[in-house]
């Protein structure tokens, strides 16, 4: 990873709560509250892979194009996300309900390390891209097809809902040994007032390239 490349990663620990705001702001007024993930879901003892699952290599560093979960019916265009003036991560544009993005300066899915890919819940008009994220359970599918023409298929290790407040930013973003994938969208519960308070992440290793 380049030293811009690593100085971007820094700054974005700890802007959880920067982009739930954002969320939240831009948020449905509908008060359709979406799926949370239950305890069922979490990690037993600390972050994890899911045991039994297969762990595939590492693949080079390619842009993704696209990410697929069936389980949920998923199947988006991915764009690139940067950083905003105060830091924290852009988000993808608030009228477009089916687009993913991910973190340009960080690891690509597939690659080694932590790849950070965000979607919004809502809108105004109703459910967006990750609506349905918290009901995902572990051992789901998550494809991301990419530029070099490889699809890298990720397994769920775990889901897990946080308030705003209590965000993990070393859990969430820390490096990996391993190709690892967070999904993150806003949850943790409704108020008409506030908006979400917090946000569902899911965490997923690769195990397969097609």
């Amino acid at each position: 990873m380049s030293q811009k490349a690593q100085k971007a990663k820094g700054w974005l620990v700890g802007i959880a709560v920067l982009s739930g705001i954002w969320l939240i702001q831009n948020g449905s007024a509908t008060q359709l509250i979406p799926p949370q993930p239950s305890t069922a879901q979490a990690f037993a003892a600390g972050p994890q892979l899911q045991p039994g699952s297969p762990v595939a290599e590492p693949l080079r560093p390619s842009a993704p194009v696209r990410i697929r979960i069936p389980g949920i019916d998923v199947d988006a265009p991915m764009m690139r996300l940067g950083l905003g003036a105060d830091g924290s991560l852009d988000v993808p544009p608030a009228g477009n309900r089916n687009i993913a993005g991910w973190y340009k300066d960080g690891v690509p899915p597939g690659a080694k390390g932590t790849a950070i890919v965000a979607g919004h819940v809502d809108n105004a008009r109703g459910p967006s891209v990750f609506y349905a994220l918290g009901a995902l359970k572990k051992g789901t599918a998550v494809e991301v097809v990419r530029e070099d023409g490889r699809t890298a298929v990720f397994s769920i290790d775990a889901i897990e809902v946080y308030e705003s407040e209590d965000f993990p930013d070393q859990r969430v973003y820390g490096d990996s040994p391993h190709a690892s994938l967070r999904l993150i969208t806003c949850g943790g519960g409704f108020n008409k007032e506030t908006g979400y308070r917090g946000n569902v992440v899911a965490y997923a290793h690769l195990t397969e390239v097609r």
